[in-house]
């Protein structure tokens, strides 16, 4: 016994110390307390010169523990510091299974215990991994890795991390994998067109949803959706070939003309319209030169249009009845379904068809969204984003995940996305839409969660925030994968330095975390608030953490455990600069 019970209060529990207890060190460290019916785990949390403060961890029921407490323990239960063997059990530090359980460091409090966790735990569930700027969180995530991979007796060859690198860090650490296991492959995807070191990334465009398009242009309010939604069913129109194609286009720009024709403006700006029209959407059968038939003669339909002395188009009937001959009333406009290549030009040109619509003209604000999203495609044409778009072949979705994920003719395990070259706006956008490919891949899978694909998203504040597209597209894809993506076998590994700035949704369905020196006030509340099972003392920890020291808690590891993580071997580029050696050099 350490002591004898004097106080319980909600999860606390305080002792009076036995008069034989050595206090040296015993902060943080783990206690038994059990009656005849129950058995609790707490920590030690503080001491003075006669009582010992506890915190009750959770309690041990047929052998496993749990987390939380539902009833407390009573005043003469007895209270016992646990045995290094009963360490090693919550621990799995004793464990002999390799491909079970994963080293993930050594503990600060129990003489450098090697600390273990489950796998299935571990990566069946999303991980946060926070701290300040070079507390250690990239190395951690990197020693992770080399720790499953790095294995001699099992490879995981199965297992598929995507990383988000938004510093371009990681090459370092997993570029020479394949020397490890032959069985193991490492991908790189950059995004700086100029360098040809490795693959630059690509991102098909006819794979994309209505909601990705959104995304992709910048929608900021939901009346704009309708906009970019008819721009893509006339991209379907223009660019799908059917046996109908050139009577589908025919109906659509004759419709186009005849809300030109009855427009109630002048014959001079009704003429100059449609031939601005039909200059550029036009068709064998329905163009400038078309043939009108009369009796007696034909004239092309650019002559229809030529305006009399009293200021009217002579043969506006004629023009009248020849467009409606076009005009098709079974047409079913369809959202593009990814069985056939389209490029942003061909968006930009379903975008200025658009733009000719009536309703849009006689509606200048409604005109003036569409142009702002007009414009914003012209602006990724005319700059060097453009590049990722331009794919020189067809692939479906299946297609382009597997080629996402090979090299040389074998699977990689790990492949990073180097986004250092892209500005936090369109990180944002890449982020988002390949992370939506990989959920929407991962859900229509028949083999549901066959393939487990892992999402690590390094300064995952910049990506998964409180953002507007809940309110514009009635779901966030981060928070759709938090909340869904652990039945599809899609899971998030966030990495961040601001807390406080992800979002409060995606954090609360997080299960594993991994926590290094936190200071800043707004984001050490954010934690408590947020993220379940931390207390104050919790707290008190974080805020002063020795580099490269975390604390671990979640489904993965049983009681929350100071852990000193081993160096990344070789390390990701993440190191501050040296000032003294580039100064003084």
């Amino acid at each position: 016994m350490i002591g004898e019970i004097t106080e319980i209060f909600n999860n606390k529990v305080t002792l009076l110390k036995a008069n034989n207890l050595d206090f040296k060190n015993i902060i943080n460290k783990y206690v038994k307390i059990y009656s005849n019916t129950s058995f609790f785990v707490g920590e030690i949390v503080g001491v003075n010169k006669t009582s010992i403060f506890i915190n009750l961890l959770g309690e041990i029921r047929n052998h496993k523990f749990i987390s939380g407490v539902n009833i407390k323990p009573d005043f003469d239960s007895s209270v016992e510091l646990m045995t290094e063997n009963e360490i090693k059990m919550l621990f799995n530090s004793s464990s002999t299974s390799s491909k079970g359980s994963l080293y993930l460091g050594k503990s600060v409090i129990y003489n450098d215990l090697n600390i273990f966790a489950n796998i299935n735990n571990l990566f069946a569930n999303h991980l946060v991994i926070l701290g300040n700027t070079g507390s250690g969180k990239s190395c951690a995530m990197a020693r992770i890795l080399q720790n499953i991979f790095y294995k001699n007796d099992c490879s995981a060859a199965n297992a598929t991390f995507f990383i988000i690198d938004a510093y371009g860090e990681y090459a370092s650490a997993f570029s020479m994998i394949n020397g490890v296991n032959h069985e193991l492959c490492y991908k790189n995807y950059i995004s700086d067109s100029k360098d040809g070191s490795s693959e630059y990334i690509k991102i098909p465009l006819w794979l994309l949803s209505l909601d990705d398009i959104c995304i992709l242009l910048g929608v900021t309010k939901s009346m704009q959706i309708p906009i970019v939604e008819k721009a893509l069913k006339l991209v379907n129109a223009f660019k799908k070939e059917t046996i109908h194609q050139e009577e589908t286009i025919n109906s659509i720009v004759a419709s186009s003309l005849l809300d030109i024709l009855i427009n109630g403006k002048s014959a001079a700006q009704i003429r100059d319209q449609i031939f601005s029209v039909l200059s550029r959407y036009n068709t064998p059968s329905l163009n400038l030169e078309s043939p009108v038939f009369v009796p007696g003669y034909t004239r092309p339909l650019k002559q229809c249009l030529l305006i009399d002395d009293t200021g009217k188009i002579r043969e506006m009937e004629l023009v009248i009845n020849f467009l409606e001959s076009f005009i098709k009333d079974n047409i079913e406009m369809e959202l593009p379904n990814g069985t056939y290549m389209y490029s942003l030009n061909d968006l930009l040109y379903a975008f200025d068809f658009a733009l000719i619509d009536e309703g849009l003209l006689n509606n200048p604000e409604i005109y003036a969204l569409a142009h702002e999203l007009r414009v914003r495609i012209a602006s990724i044409i005319d700059g060097e984003y453009n590049n990722f778009f331009k794919l020189n072949h067809y692939c479906t979705k299946e297609e382009f995940i597997n080629e996402l994920i090979t090299k040389d003719g074998k699977k990689a395990q790990i492949i990073n996305l180097n986004i250092n070259n892209v500005d936090d706006r369109f990180a944002k956008i890449i982020t988002k839409i390949y992370a939506k490919l990989l959920f929407d891949y991962a859900k229509n899978d028949i083999e549901r969660a066959s393939m487990p694909m892992h999402i690590i998203l390094e300064e995952a504040h910049r990506y998964v925030q409180n953002d507007h597209d809940v309110d514009i597209l009635g779901y966030n894809i981060f928070e759709r994968i938090a909340k869904e993506g652990r039945k599809y076998g899609v899971l998030l590994n966030l990495i961040s330095q601001r807390p406080s700035e992800l979002s409060q949704t995606v954090l609360s369905q997080c299960n594993n975390f991994i926590i290094f020196k936190i200071t800043h006030p707004t984001d050490l509340e954010y934690v408590k608030a947020v993220v379940p099972y931390v207390e104050e003392d919790m707290i008190d920890k974080i805020k002063c953490l020795q580099t490269g020291t975390c604390l671990c808690f979640g489904n993965a590891v049983k009681l929350p455990i100071l852990t000193r993580l081993d160096l990344a071997s070789p390390a990701p580029s993440s190191s501050s600069a040296n000032i003294e050696e580039l100064w003084y050099k």
